[in-house]
């Protein structure tokens, strides 16, 4: 099992290629998920904000926990639930994608959006 991976930073277009590289010892779709996740806080939640993005491998060695979080404390910031085709190229239907045979569990608390 590895380390947790807890990287901060600014969540900008340029940010999204340079998570990819810093995340380079984990497996592709470890690195896409990630990369989707911030790429939603540019564009859902704006440019420039601050973010915590955590990876942790779990019991497993195909079990990954990625998070990516903003420090909001309003709770009007919680996420909203929408359906999305399994095959959709973007936002929930490719997280649908990257999440595996299990499934998500996504872990809402406050500060996520």
């Amino acid at each position: 099992m590895r380390a947790a991976v807890e990287l901060r930073l600014t969540a900008t277009p340029k940010a999204v290629p340079e998570l990819r590289q810093r995340l380079r010892g984990y497996d592709y779709d470890v690195r896409l998920c990630a990369t989707e996740l911030l790429t939603n806080v540019v564009e859902h939640v704006g440019d420039g904000t601050p973010v915590c993005v955590r990876i942790v491998d779990l019991s497993g060695p195909t079990r990954t926990r990625i998070e990516v979080t903003d420090p909001d404390p309003d709770p009007r910031g919680m996420p909203t639930v929408l359906s999305a085709a399994g095959t959709a190229e973007a936002g929930a239907g490719r997280l649908r994608r990257c999440r595996g045979a299990g499934g998500p569990r996504p872990v809402l608390a406050r500060g996520h959006r």
